[in-house]
């Protein structure tokens, strides 16, 4: 499914493409199942305002699952037949995974954790790692208080349990009644921001100290909150930072703010095997049953990548959206 032109009323092709071969480094995957993400949706419609964007005709798409058909030259640990996931395309030269076939760089790639489907190991690679490496970099530890902002979404669902994983006491927010029954249902405490002040919630879980990690997923503004909700030399992990924003409260509380951009490795071709480390460890932790992704109740055929996008961008999803191809 190509892009031919980006923009707002950007619409999905169905076209023929060349099956890819797995050169030096990589493995075919027959795609299985592929999931939607926010930075999907801005390169549709942003497209060379975003310096991340391919060329049209654009094959986009990111997360994938699926069976490995072909290994490269040099590539070990990955057989023929072998079931995997990882963020592998989608945005600069690296074809996406809108498609039947993707020849992935190995360092992208893991085994799929043996106990989820491949929507769901396709539900993973972006927000799992996304959720893991802000966590990790704001040093989250056993029995410290850490807010989730945006916890019923991709990213925030996620970054909940991977929280309570690393043994933390885990608080997040929500907009309505659907998202905080499903952050209860995640382990996590929920706070409705529209009817909670953050005064008197950080007041009500912190004893007014304030939560030892933020981890915002809705960023921005919203940057300010957690600011204001972050205990004295906390940390503020975010994946939307892209704004100015005055840090004074941050500088007098002495905060350390960790900006996630977890495209890089794909973008400037550095240090890739780190995700593909991060997303073993992910299976792992799927495995000892720790982790499960939500998907939402709507899922797509390959040619409705267009309705599958629209799902998403209509705020109405809980959870990932995905495509089963």
């Amino acid at each position: 499914m190509l892009i031919n032109a980006f923009g707002e009323n950007a619409k999905f092709e169905t076209s023929e493409i060349d099956t890819p071969i797995a050169d030096s480094g990589q493995v075919l995957v027959k795609i299985a199942a592929s999931s939607v993400n926010t930075v999907d949706t801005m390169i549709r419609k942003m497209g060379n305002d975003l310096p991340l964007s391919p060329d049209t005709p654009a094959l986009l798409g990111m997360d994938f699952a699926g069976t490995v058909e072909a290994v490269g030259e040099g590539v070990e640990g990955f057989s023929i037949g072998d079931e995997v996931y990882g963020c592998a395309g989608g945005l600069a030269d690296l074809p996406g995974t809108l498609t039947e076939y993707i020849a992935a760089d190995a360092k992208l790639v893991a085994h799929k954790p043996g106990n989820l489907s491949m929507a769901e190991a396709a539900a993973l690679p972006l927000v799992a790692i996304t959720a893991y490496e802000g966590l990790v970099r704001a040093g989250v530890k056993q029995d410290q208080t850490v807010l989730v902002h945006g916890g019923s979404g991709g990213v925030g669902h996620i970054a909940i349990q991977l929280a309570k994983y690393f043994g933390a006491n885990v608080y997040s927010t929500g907009g309505g009644e659907k998202q905080t029954k499903l952050i209860q249902q995640l382990g996590a405490t929920p706070i409705n921001y529209k009817t909670e002040s953050v005064a008197d919630y950080v007041a009500a879980h912190t004893q007014g100290e304030g939560f030892d990690v933020v981890f915002d997923s809705v960023g921005g503004e919203n940057l300010t909150k957690s600011f204001e909700a972050a205990a004295l030399n906390g940390h503020v992990a975010t994946t939307v930072s892209m704004c100015e924003l005055d840090l004074s409260p941050a500088h007098f509380k002495g905060l350390s703010l960790h900006v996630v951009f977890m495209l890089i490795p794909m973008l400037h071709n550095v240090k890739r095997e780190t995700h593909g480390e991060i997303l073993a460890e992910i299976a792992k932790i799927a495995e000892s049953g720790k982790l499960k992704p939500v998907l939402d109740d709507k899922q797509f055929s390959l040619v409705q990548a267009g309705d599958a996008h629209a799902r998403l961008e209509s705020g109405q999803a809980m959870g990932k959206v995905v495509i089963n191809h």
